[in-house]
C-alpha cells in the first residue's frame, strides 16, 4: 500500500526502520507522473513486501531537494527510486517507471 510522506524527518524515520523500500517522486500536475503513479500503484498493490512511499513534489519541496542532495541523485519528476540499507541503489523517470521495471529492480537488489 502507498504512503504518502511529506517531511525529512518522516524519510529519516523510514530510512532508519525499513531495510529496503520504494520512493516515488510525484507531480500531481503532469500526465507522465499520473501514468507512473498508475505504474507504481499496480507495483505496490502486487509486491506488498516491499513498502512503497510517495511524496508530492508541489508539497514536499524541501524533501524531495534534500533526498536528490544527499543520495547524489538528479531530481526529475516523476522518479522512482529504490532504497536498501540506507542507500540510493536505482532510480528511474518518466516512461522508465513501470510495474516491469519496478519487479526488476527489486529482484536484482535483494
Amino acid at each position: 500500500m502507498l504512503e504518502k510522506i511529506e517531511s525529512i524527518e518522516q524519510f529519516d524515520q523510514i530510512i532508519t526502520n525499513d531495510s529496503k523500500f520504494y520512493l516515488l517522486k510525484h507531480s500531481l500536475t503532469c500526465p507522465i507522473s499520473h501514468a507512473a503513479y498508475k505504474e507504481y500503484e499496480k507495483f505496490s498493490n502486487k509486491y506488498q513486501d516491499v513498502p512503497t512511499y510517495y511524496l508530492a513534489v508541489q508539497n514536499s519541496r524541501p524533501l524531495s531537494n534534500e533526498i536528490a542532495e544527499r543520495f547524489q541523485i538528479k531530481h526529475e519528476s516523476p522518479q522512482a527510486i529504490l532504497f536498501a540499507n540506507g542507500e540510493a541503489l536505482w532510480s528511474a523517470s518518466h516512461w522508465k517507471i513501470t510495474n516491469q521495471s519496478l519487479v526488476s529492480a527489486s529482484s536484482k537488489n535483494q
